[in-house]
């Protein structure tokens, strides 16, 4: 596996090695060791499966007393993946940070606790797995605003349409107002 720090150091971008031939492929998706070296000592309580249409925004998602770390990856399809750093003590404080993940490319992206998370599907259909450090808490979660102007997000949206939201991201808050983690 390559571990690639993003431009918020603590994102961090994951490439197996895929080992394929005419039957198909393996690949090692998850190692403790090498994770906890470089990411960090968390334990993964709870795994998440996703199916989405093309055009579907699902975020920016975060929880604030029960914060989650996300190992997130696709396994069908293609999405922009995007991390926001709402920690205030934080140099990176308010900024994102966004990659493709694929079926294709095979990358898992690290976003730690403390960050908002969403994703945009831009393949006809996808598939999002993510393992959680904490348990969903329906009640303790704060959407963001997609296309807040201050976070200024460049959303790959397709044939620059607006992209469909649930009715909660629909009332996404907007970064100024949301709470932060200090």
């Amino acid at each position: 596996m390559q571990y690639e720090k993003l431009a918020i150091p603590d994102v961090v971008l994951m490439t197996p090695q895929v080992f394929g031939d005419e039957r198909g492929f393996f690949m090692e998706t998850f190692r403790h060791s090498e994770f906890e070296e470089h990411c960090g000592d968390y334990a993964f309580v709870q795994d998440n499966h996703s199916k989405s249409a093309r055009g579907i925004l699902r975020g920016l998602h975060y929880q604030y007393q029960q914060p989650q770390g996300k190992l997130v990856r696709v396994t069908r399809g293609e999405v922009f993946d995007v991390a926001v750093d709402m920690r205030k003590s934080s140099p990176t404080f308010g900024q994102w940070v966004g990659v493709m993940l694929s079926e294709q490319n095979k990358q898992m992206l690290w976003v730690p606790p403390g960050f908002a998370h969403g994703f945009y599907v831009t393949s006809e259909e996808a598939e999002f797995q993510y393992k959680c450090t904490d348990y969903y808490a329906p009640g303790d979660e704060i959407a963001l605003r997609w296309n807040d102007p201050t976070l200024n997000i460049q959303w790959p949206l397709v044939s620059n349409q607006p992209p469909q939201l649930s009715s909660k991201d629909q009332q996404g808050l907007s970064f100024i107002d949301a709470p932060c983690f200090r």
